[in-house]
């Protein structure tokens, strides 16, 4: 057996992406009986929002315990989510340290696969190297600071 590029040991979160941002922010409040932990739901529809990390897609976010649930309202009116086609918005996966994370991505570039560049994303609380699975799903391998 080779080795592998990287030792995940859980998730760091999931998130979905939505046609409705109000509508499924309300539904996920209902259904987790909690109010979003990080959201820029008001600011969908300003210029830029929806293509801006920082401010979360103009999405929101849900922290769940130790995991964490997101809301991303960037598919189109009237579309409907199809089991039976790939995709999601992406899956993240935690490993111990960002040290892991570097470790991961020289193993990535060793092997000849494509990656991101390990990124800190500021108040989110974690540091993520991205990279894309065989159907192009991304996927992150993420270490939480602190």
């Amino acid at each position: 057996m080779t080795e592998p590029f990287a030792r995940p040991t859980a998730l760091a979160h999931v998130r979905v992406t939505v046609t409705d941002i109000h509508r499924s922010k309300a539904f996920y409040q209902q259904l987790l009986g909690t109010d979003p932990a990080i959201d820029f739901s008001d600011q969908v529809d300003e210029p830029g929002v929806r293509e801006d990390r920082e401010r979360f897609y103009g999405g929101s976010v849900f922290r769940l315990g130790d995991q964490v649930f997101g809301l991303r309202p960037v598919a189109p009116a009237g579309q409907t989510f199809d089991p039976d086609t790939v995709g999601l918005d992406h899956v993240s996966f935690v490993v111990g340290s960002v040290d892991e994370l570097h470790e991961a991505a020289a193993r990535l570039d060793a092997a000849g696969v494509e990656h991101g560049e390990v990124t800190d994303l500021g108040d989110a609380g974690m540091v993520i190297l991205s990279v894309q699975d065989p159907d192009d799903i991304n996927l992150e391998l993420a270490a939480l600071k602190g």
